[in-house]
């Protein structure tokens, strides 16, 4: 059995969950409503505020589909109780983040500002060098940070560019001048 599948889901009472026609799951709590296409072999059973997600046999996709099943209504599940975010860093000298309206404007030393409108559900804040990023989608959140970073991913000599605020670089040595 998947360690993680046969976990059950705790539902705090402020958030309703309903199970539609081939498993689309729709999810609606306090910061949002959330809907997800679950695999069709998975079975969603709800009762005395738990979700729990079995599956029909013990072949390999049914076991690997069981985890991912339970992972995706968890993540639901916290987006729209709690929400999710990301911080990012900017790093180096000039490289500057500004926020206008719902557009993220980018200066990292190229020639052009990089403009990023934010997508549907996601809020993005600017404090400093820091770009905070929220909202109730996990996938959305990460996807939309994983764009901002590709922008100017950090070089391994200096350290500049876009990094998590908990990325670590692996620094290298510049180059060896000659004895």
């Amino acid at each position: 059995m998947s360690r993680i599948g046969r976990q059950p889901i705790t539902v705090p009472e402020s958030v309703s969950m309903e199970v539609g026609k081939n498993n689309l799951i729709t999810i609606k709590g306090p910061k949002g409503e959330l809907k997800e296409q679950i695999h069709k072999d998975m079975t969603i059973e709800q009762e005395d505020g738990q979700l729990s997600v079995t599956r029909p046999t013990d072949n390999k996709m049914h076991r690997s589909l069981h985890g991912l099943s339970r992972a995706l209504l968890n993540n639901m599940v916290t987006g729209v109780t709690q929400g999710f975010e990301k911080k990012l860093q900017v790093v180096g000298v000039g490289y500057k983040c500004e926020k206008k309206g719902n557009t993220l404007v980018l200066n990292l030393g190229y020639s052009h500002p990089i403009e990023m409108v934010d997508p549907d559900g996601v809020e993005t804040a600017v404090a400093g060098n820091e770009i905070s990023i929220k909202g109730i989608d996990k996938s959305v959140v990460g996807n939309y940070a994983a764009k901002i970073r590709e922008q100017r991913p950090p070089e391994p000599y200096k350290g500049k560019g876009i990094r998590y605020v908990d990325e670590r670089i692996v620094r290298k040595e510049g180059k060896a001048g000659k004895k």
